[in-house]
Formats: structure tokens, C-alpha cells, sequence
């Protein structure tokens, strides 16, 4: 099977913060703990689901210097990006590698890759443009010191990811993804309600799925976004130390719009319950 391969970002921070390892996640000497984490920034779809074939790391700037680190026997999995939201992540790799210089990491991926669209019958498949095949590469030149480990998450930005190929009717998929060191940051997380649109005569609460969660600096630049999951639960995870706005917007509700948020990094901020009003006509 023809495999897509992307070059992903990796390891994108000056100094590593690292906690050391200790009883079961003990380290041998000259060896680094590396996790790997994937979660969504979201996007207009149903699923996005993406097959993942390997994961790969080079110590050297060589490109015949790939080794896999995905677990022995590992098979192709597929992930829907969308279901990466409210607290929830996939581990795709938690691995004992080598100390010393990791230069990159990348995805292997399949290609069973594919899109369900809102109001449109089954999925369509996401092609790859051979121009993106041969890997989306940034150079990276960071040490990884013995017996510690390390985690990063991998924010994949679903919307900015797919991109329609003209009146065609096909998508095609180019990764836009965001590495944070999990140590070196801090979070947001908060639960969304509002009155039911149809309601029973009750005026009760309830969560809200899907609310989009935006995150932007003081300056108004946007950085990352989630979504609620069916619970009206949301965390934002792998910000810089420093001020922030959140934004949330669900159909059929006034937009909600924070004061200054402090985030702290080793921290999570939490905002506790947003309530989400509706208009009155």
C-alpha cells in the first residue's frame, strides 16, 4: 500500500521542561520516556478520520536516518480527529528512545484517510497531493536528557488541515499541527450550558455539545480552538504562561466573550460554568 508521509513538527520548544521518571516509568541509563499525545482543533465535520501506519524519529538531519518508534507489532489504526475534544486525546506513542539530539518526528499515514461531511450520504476520501507526499519538514535540534520523560502534544487544526479541491468535490488533506511540550504549558478548561432552545416548560439547564471554544491572546490574535463534548466539557491545552480570551459561539446562542483569562504553565485554569444565553426577540 502507497503510504503518505508527513514530516510533522516536532519537539518546537527552546528549553524542555522534564520530570523525572520513576518506578514503573523508570528509565534505563542513556534512554528518554517519550509520549506522544493527539488532540483536534475543530472543524465543520462530522469525522475526519485518518489511518496511521508509523511513527518515526531521526537523531541525525540525514534522511536515511528513520527509525520507527511505534510499540513492537503495531498495527494501522485509524483516529477520528473529531472525537479529540473535552478532555480526550490518543496516545500515539509512549516509548523508551535514546537520549540525545532529536532532530524530528513524523507520521507515517495510509491511505484509508476520510471525510463525513454534514447532510452528505457516507464519507469521501482525502486525497494527498503529490506535492505533500514527500513531507511537510522543520528542523528541529533538541536534547533529550537521559532518565527523564517527555510529553508532547500534537494539536492537529482539523479546518485548516482539509482543503477542497475547487468545484471537484474532493478534499484533500495537508496536515496543519501544532507541538507543545506538555511540561512547558499551561490550560484552560471550563463546561458550557444554556437553556434548552425547545424547551418543556422547565427552565433547567443543559450541557451543550459542540460549542466552538476559542482561544485568543489579549492583542485579539487567535492561537488554538476546541470544541465541547456531550457533557458541555472543554479543556484547551499546550498555551504559553501568560493572558488570554476565550471566545464561544453554539447555533441559536449569543456569543460569550471572557475578560482576561492568566494561564500559568504546570497549571490548568478553570473557568467552571459558562452559561450561554439565548436571544430575545
Amino acid at each position: 500500500m502507497k503510504k503518505n508521509v508527513f514530516m510533522i513538527v516536532t519537539l518546537l520548544v527552546s528549553i524542555l521542561g522534564f520530570q523525572s521518571c520513576t518506578d514503573d516509568n523508570e528509565t534505563p541509563d542513556a534512554t528518554s520516556r517519550l509520549q506522544l499525545r493527539l488532540v483536534d482543533a475543530p472543524g465543520d465535520y462530522e469525522e475526519v478520520n485518518v489511518e496511521i501506519i508509523d511513527v518515526l524519529y531521526n537523531s541525525t538531519e540525514d534522511d536515511s536516518g528513520w527509525t520507527s518508534i511505534a510499540p513492537e507489532g503495531f498495527s494501522p489504526v485509524i483516529v477520528d480527529l473529531t472525537e479529540l475534544v473535552g478532555g480526550n486525546d490518543h496516545l500515539l506513542a509512549d516509548v523508551i528512545v535514546p537520549s540525545g539530539i532529536m532532530q524530528q518526528i513524523r507520521l507515517v499515514l495510509g491511505d484509508n484517510n476520510t471525510l463525513l461531511i454534514e447532510g452528505e450520504e457516507g464519507p469521501v476520501n482525502l486525497d494527498t497531493p503529490s506535492a505533500q507526499q514527500s513531507g511537510l519538514k522543520l528542523k528541529l535540534n533538541t536534547e533529550l536528557e537521559a532518565g527523564y520523560s517527555y510529553t508532547f502534544i500534537l494539536d492537529w487544526d482539523v479546518q485548516k488541515s482539509i482543503v477542497k479541491a475547487g468545484n471537484s468535490g474532493k478534499y484533500n488533506l495537508k496536515p496543519v499541527i501544532r507541538v507543545i511540550a506538555n511540561v512547558n504549558s499551561g490550560s484552560i478548561s471550563g463546561n458550557v450550558v444554556g437553556k434548552p432552545i425547545v424547551t418543556d416548560g422547565t427552565d433547567d439547564l443543559v450541557p451543550l455539545k459542540n460549542a466552538m471554544v476559542s482561544v485568543y491572546t489579549i492583542d485579539g490574535e487567535y492561537v488554538t480552538g476546541t470544541s465541547t463534548n456531550e457533557n458541555g466539557d472543554f479543556i484547551v491545552r499546550g498555551l504559553d504562561g501568560g493572558d488570554y480570551k476565550i471566545k464561544v459561539e453554539h447555533l441559536n446562542y449569543i456569543i460569550f466573550e471572557s475578560d482576561s483569562i492568566e494561564v500559568n504553565v504546570g497549571e490548568t485554569k478553570d473557568l467552571g460554568t459558562i452559561e450561554l444565553l439565548v436571544p430575545v426577540f
